[in-house]
């Protein structure tokens, strides 16, 4: 009965795009060698990420969208130095609502603690919050309009957000693009899908080094993979095994060498002085599990 309950309220909200929901994600990765440029010097990334998303039903218009995501980067930033670990903890509290049969939208606010996690104190929290505009073209064609922003350790990100979703008639073939974020196109086989995915980021991370003034990592990041997922339990556990390529850049700065704004991939009044060299880029290899509440099937059961 109640997961009838729950269905009922939460499918006006799915089915304008995707008929799941990702319930809880995680992920382990590595770099197979970043080099610093100019230097003979590398260092290997391994990454973590693990999230958790849950719905909340105020009506049948409207929902609550809460959840939580940490991750987690290990690394080397200078040549010879001793690995560091970066950290990212974030909360999401949203409002998703449904508007009518060709309208819907989402806003969520995203604070969140960025840092190596040694002294943490409120220079390591920020706040962000994202909002998306979607339009049901059909019952199989969704395009979305929204806007990113966040206060990060170098001053304000903030980026457009343009996208579609869309899934063939026969459910095999599927689009999902939200860019300049993320991306995926995929093709169901039945117990395998194949697929190519894009993800690009935008972080930063306060750093404390022991005698050592106060400084930040700058990370921008551009993801492209192909991956084998494995559909188990009715589709409901996806197993992803990824291999691609990353251009992923920690510039480090110090605390107070900041930037007017940077805007998708444009930094306005940024004169700042890297401290470290910057980083090539490197294949990667990633496992990824996904569960996921078809919110479709369950309701013709």
């Amino acid at each position: 009965m109640r997961k009838s309950v729950l269905i009922i309220f939460l499918l006006p909200f799915f089915c304008i795009g995707q008929e799941y929901i990702d319930l809880f994600k995680i992920g382990y990765g590595q770099s197979i060698k970043n080099e610093f440029k100019n230097i003979d010097e590398s260092t290997s990334i391994t990454s973590f990420k693990a999230g958790l998303t849950v719905p909340i039903p105020i009506n049948e218009n409207h929902a609550l969208i809460t959840g939580a995501e940490f991750s987690f980067n290990k690394l080397q930033l200078f040549p010879d130095s001793e690995f560091k670990n970066l950290y990212n903890t974030f909360l999401s509290l949203g409002l998703a609502s449904t508007w009518s049969e060709k309208w819907s939208t989402t806003l969520v606010l995203l604070p969140k603690i960025a840092s190596d996690y040694k002294q943490i104190s409120s220079d390591d929290f920020y706040i962000g919050g994202i909002g998306i505009l979607k339009y049901k073209k059909s019952e199989n064609l969704l395009y979305r309009i929204g806007f990113y922003a966040s206060q990060e350790a170098y001053g304000v990100f903030a980026t457009p957000i343009l996208g579609l979703y869309y899934k063939s008639p026969n459910e095999k073939f599927e689009m999902d693009l939200s860019l300049p974020i993320k991306g995926d196109i995929n093709y169901n086989l039945g117990a395998a899908t194949l697929g190519i995915d894009y993800f690009g980021i935008s972080r930063s991370f306060n750093l404390q080094f022991d005698n050592s003034p106060a400084m930040y990592a700058d990370l921008s990041s551009t993801e492209f993979a192909t991956y084998l997922q494995f559909n188990v339990f009715d589709e409901r556990i996806l197993l992803r095994t990824k291999l691609g390529y990353a251009n992923d850049d920690y510039k480090v700065y110090e605390k107070n060498d900041k930037i007017d704004l940077a805007l998708s991939a444009f930094r306005f009044g940024d004169d700042r002085t890297q401290l470290n060299p910057p980083f090539k880029g490197s294949i990667f290899v990633k496992l990824e599990m996904v569960y996921r509440y078809d919110l479709a099937k369950s309701n013709s059961k």
